[in-house]
């Protein structure tokens, strides 16, 4: 759709003059649309037909225009040098294991995508499984799940095609590295479940020729078993409900693949939970019995299931998680016994079953630890981490007694340990090759919300930092969805702090940090607190003089797009710069597009009641921007295959935004090709990476010290096809 763009740039001293932009004459229609006798203006409703060619152009144009203007930034090309640099360093995940094989991914440093290697235990023969990189000549395909089978012949491999959500099930071989004939299509937010000689998946049926892909509807999921070797179209159908076109299943075996476990949930539901039902794999579908047999606020996830019992984690009358057992002779939650109980400080955030003990994970202030535990509750260890941050959690291990798991943090790169269950020992398995700078200061401070509530801040800079008020500041958030803000490493982080910058992570309310009461804190009619948790996290960076408004930049993507926006419409006066990436920007017609109706349980329905439209219509970024306010300069970001925020929030969120704003700052829209809702490969991402930072500092008029990028002519190829 969009050529390939060279950069030519010579890099020297930076004007930071600014001219008022000519943006691309974006046409308004006639739509109104009335919510409880409200009328509601929505007069770029055109661009939401992405396929259309004038939609196409509209893009286009918008494009010239950010390529025009970052095209003036003199150290854009450095930045991008730099984070290239930084970034190229081998990287690899934990190691799991299958029969006699050891499996993990590895990416030699810039590869677009991460390569599955494995190795014999037996011969000690490493070999390559899969190159994705293979499978696209510009990188733009993914292996989003890699499902071996029981025996640990096949694997079953889902594929993403330029960052969307859609995906086609092959599979691979595992002594040949062929794929086999089969290929499932329509598939989105499936697992593949192994069962003797084939597996079971969920799809949706397959769209009308006119329909895009890309945005329309996802209804009526389908449950469906493939036998390998037959073609998709005799694949049998083994659970739907069409009276009820919202529903989502979620499909999935034990270990031995003995028993078939079915999740129920509802998008558009008020209703957080999901329905559990459970069966013998080999036995008619028929045979299925419930576990619980209606969807309510409360989850069940099943954890493992041993020879008498089915060890299962819920939120029940437990908001922090809780494990508990039932019998599988009567898999009746009356008969259930709670084996871990709710910590009422700590949200057990993860727990996963080696095969012979329980390794449980929970955010202790938004850091992680882990209990080790029988199957009967009792405890018997904890992994020891080296120091605050996040941790993997441990792969199931077959014959022998060694798990893997990895430990890092905002100045730790990751760490790949191996623990023996016998000795109770841990140690280094790999080392990261990471070669650049980590020793940061790195801070967890808490700071009160509006209201008083004590919000988790991170904290991120150079050592020695002035505190003058004038320090480049990123600050970040999320805060929805019970999503926690860890403190992960991120290489592409380190060239922002070379230059000065401070990064801030704000852990707001609607997130998962503090379990099911902090989550339900910031939603739907109580969205506002995670707003005004952001906006004094930014007062806080103020007061404390690590920045000030005038240097002071803030991003978010998806949820957290949606947050940028609503809280630079609110309080543009204390950001100069703001990037809402992928964002949720019109909160009337969100859940009219692919699986929207699946966020109705965070944010409502414009459509429920006329107290929740009043509420949406309050903050929604689309309608909240006014024509008399000093905004700061926004860069959106988004992109042509984002199919679960489809583009077409931040095409009319732009458009208004250059409608309404009268003054000299940028509003500018950036609209990757052959991307979606995250980067679909490694040099989209450092591009966009790089262009943000440049960004940012342009606008706040700072030449920053960038490390060994040198200031001569060059030649970047920047936002490829």
């Amino acid at each position: 759709m969009f050529r390939i763009w060279i950069l030519t740039i010579l890099l020297g001293g930076t004007a930071m003059c600014h001219a008022q932009i000519s943006y691309p004459t974006t046409k308004k229609v006639v739509q109104m649309d009335t919510y409880f006798s409200k009328s509601v203006a929505d007069p770029y409703r055109w661009l939401e037909d992405d396929n259309s060619e004038e939609t196409k152009q509209w893009v286009s144009e918008q494009n010239q225009v950010t390529k025009t203007y970052f095209d003036k930034i003199p150290f854009r090309s450095q930045f991008y040098k730099r984070v290239e640099e930084i970034y190229n360093y081998p990287k690899y995940s934990s190691p799991f294991q299958k029969k006699e094989w050891i499996y993990w991914y590895h990416n030699d440093g810039l590869q677009n995508q991460s390569s599955i290697y494995r190795k014999s235990k037996k011969t000690g023969i490493e070999e390559l499984v899969i190159d994705p990189n293979k499978l696209s000549e510009d990188g733009t395909i993914a292996i989003k799940q890699f499902r071996l089978n029981k025996e640990g012949t096949l694997a079953g491999i889902s594929i993403s095609e330029s960052g969307s959500d859609w995906q086609k099930i092959k599979i691979l071989d595992l002594k040949t590295k062929q794929f086999l004939n089969d290929e499932i299509q329509w598939v989105k937010f499936s697992g593949i479940a192994w069962v003797g000689d084939g597996f079971y998946y969920s799809r949706f049926p397959e769209l009308d020729p006119k329909a895009n892909k890309l945005s329309a509807e996802n209804k009526n999921n389908q449950v469906y078993f493939h036998k390998l070797g037959n073609p998709q179209a005799k694949d049998r159908l083994i659970f739907q409900d069409q009276n009820n076109p919202n529903k989502n299943f979620s499909i999935y075996t034990s270990y031995d693949e003995k028993y078939l476990f079915l999740s129920i949930s509802e998008r558009g539901s008020s209703k957080r939970g999901n329905a559990l039902y459970i069966k013998e794999a080999d036995n008619p579908f028929d045979d299925f019995k419930p576990i619980k047999d209606s969807i309510t606020d409360y989850n069940y996830w099943v954890v493992e299931v041993l020879e008498h019992e089915l060890i299962l984690e819920t939120n029940e009358n437990a908001p922090n998680n809780k494990i508990i057992s039932i019998p599988l002779a009567n898999v009746n939650l009356k008969e259930a016994i709670t084996i871990i109980p709710e910590n009422k400080k700590n949200v057990l955030s993860d727990i996963v079953s080696s095969g012979k003990r329980l390794f449980v994970q929970y955010l202790e202030d938004v850091t992680t630890k882990c209990y080790i535990h029988k199957y009967n509750g009792e405890a018997i260890g904890e992994l020891v981490y080296p120091d605050l941050g996040s941790a993997s959690n441990v792969n199931r291990i077959e014959e022998d007694s060694i798990v893997y798991y990895s430990f890092n943090s905002f100045g730790i790169p990751p760490t790949i340990y191996q623990y023996n269950l016998n000795s109770g020992e841990s140690s280094v398995f790999k080392k990261s090759e990471f070669k650049g700078e980590t020793d940061f200061v790195t801070a967890r401070v808490f700071y009160p919300s509006k209201d008083g509530t004590k919000i988790p801040l991170f904290l991120v800079h150079k050592k020695g930092l002035k505190l003058d008020g004038k320090n480049p500041t990123l600050l970040y958030g999320y805060g929805g969805f019970n999503i926690s803000l860890q403190p992960n490493f991120s290489p592409t982080l380190i060239p922002f702090l070379e230059a000065g910058g401070v990064y801030a992570q704000a852990c707001l309310r609607g997130g998962g940090e503090y379990g099911e009461n902090w989550h339900q804190a910031g939603t739907k009619l109580k969205k506002q607190n995670v707003f005004n948790d952001f906006i004094a996290a930014a007062e806080y960076l103020i007061q404390k003089k690590y920045t000030s408004k005038n240097f002071l930049a803030i991003r978010g993507g998806s949820n957290g797009g949606l947050l940028v926006g609503a809280v630079t419409n609110q309080r543009p006066d204390l950001f100069r710069v703001a990037i809402p990436q992928v964002g949720v920007m019109d909160m009337l017609r969100f859940h009219k597009f692919t699986i929207g109706k699946a966020w109705i349980s965070d944010y409502g329905s414009s459509e429920s009641d006329s107290a929740m439209f009043k509420y949406l219509f309050s903050y929604s970024p689309l309608h909240t921007i006014k024509s008399d306010r000093e905004y700061p300069s926004v860069l959106v970001t988004t992109a042509d295959h984002d199919d679960r925020v489809v583009p077409a929030h931040s095409f009319k969120y732009a458009a208004t935004l250059q409608e309404k704003y009268k003054g000299k700052r940028p509003m500018l829209i950036r609209i990757d090709t052959k991307s979606g809702h995250g980067a679909s490969n490694t040099k989209k991402m450092l591009e966009l990476t790089a262009d943000i930072y440049s960004y940012i500092f342009y606008e706040m008029g700072i030449n920053p010290k960038i490390p060994l990028a040198e200031p001569e002519k060059k030649v970047v190829k920047m936002w490829t096809e």
